[in-house]
């Protein structure tokens, strides 16, 4: 006699989790874990009849073909802020319920991104690496302070803001480039363009949302506004800054030099920059922290409640 089928929902998890969120996931749904390109599509084709939830990250998405094949599909949810590669047209076609993990790791990507330009600023690395070799002080340039500077932020989102408010406590002069001009900017400048911000600061932090309309919106002419003085620190997404003009900014001198934590070649490491010691590379852990982690993991439980619930969500797309 064939085993009962579960009463409980079928979740499908498309993104690597840790096994204590998974646990968490488990006390509520019957859990199909497909962090990879092959379980993912055994897990479409085996058992999408049965999925009525999934969670994914922006880079990972959920194409319309799997919607298609999830005929009891209600509801897709974006695990972090970002959800460009979900194809919002198909979900909204079929009246899925959306959303993602907005609020839950902007403090931490914003603490990150001050990290990096200071870093980059201060060439810490470099600073370490001479000190290791043995040198001192004086025989190391001199490396300009942040505070007094003009730091342009590329999207002024809930991101954004806390990295202008952390820019304001070093005492720094703030403006951005948004889509559209905001009344609650902290006091700091609107440009109506990213290549009038890169004339205007000397380090620019990219915090923009990613997909299509922001592809390579950091290009070599932007990188050249910005000047041999100025640095780039991209927290976003990889596709904003166009990766081969950014070597070539470097290997020219046009750059003073760039601190990222995404890439266009993620989870690759970008080759083309891997030999310049003023380029500093974190592996896409800006918003990573046991804290805000555990944030996402609550939010999308508390979403998925109130879905099931026939209520609203807290931070629909």
């Amino acid at each position: 006699m064939p085993a009962p089928t579960s009463s409980r929902r079928k979740l499908l998890v498309l993104m690597p989790t840790a096994e204590e969120h998974l646990a968490q996931f488990r006390q509520r749904y019957d859990v199909i874990y497909a962090p990879t390109a092959e379980a993912r599509a055994q897990a479409v084709a085996g058992q999408g009849a049965e999925i009525e939830l999934v969670v994914t990250i922006g880079a990972v998405g959920l194409r319309a073909d799997e919607m298609a094949a999830m005929p009891r599909l209600g509801a897709v949810a974006a695990q972090g802020a970002g959800y460009e590669a979900i194809d919002l047209a198909a979900a909204r076609a079929r009246g899925l319920t959306l959303w993602n993990g907005a609020g839950t790791n902007d403090s931490c990507v914003a603490d990150h991104a001050m990290a990096l330009l200071l870093a980059s600023v201060r060439a810490l690395p470099q600073q370490e690496g001479a000190l290791r070799a043995g040198l001192w002080r004086d025989a190391l340039p001199l490396r300009p302070s942040v505070n007094g500077r003009k730091l342009g932020i590329l999207g002024l989102g809930t991101i954004g803001l806390r990295i202008a408010k952390r820019a304001l406590a070093f005492d720094m002069e703030v403006g951005y480039h948004n889509r559209r001009e905001r009344h609650d900017a902290l006091g700091s400048r609107y440009f109506d363009s990213a290549l009038a911000l890169a004339g205007w600061a000397d380090f620019l932090v990219v915090a923009a949302p990613g997909g299509p309309a922001t592809r390579h919106i950091v290009n070599a002419e932007v990188l050249k506004a910005l000047g041999p003085q100025g640095h780039v620190v991209n927290i976003a997404r990889g596709s904003l800054v166009d990766t081969a003009a950014l070597a070539a900014a470097l290997a020219a001198g046009e750059l003073g030099g760039a601190a990222l934590d995404v890439y266009e070649s993620e989870p690759k490491p970008p080759e083309a920059l891997l030999g310049f010691p003023n380029v500093i590379l974190t592996p896409h852990i800006a918003g990573w922290s046991p804290e805000s982690v555990q944030a996402t993991v609550d939010l999308f439980l508390e979403n998925a409640r109130r879905w099931e619930a026939g209520e609203a969500v807290l931070t629909p797309l």
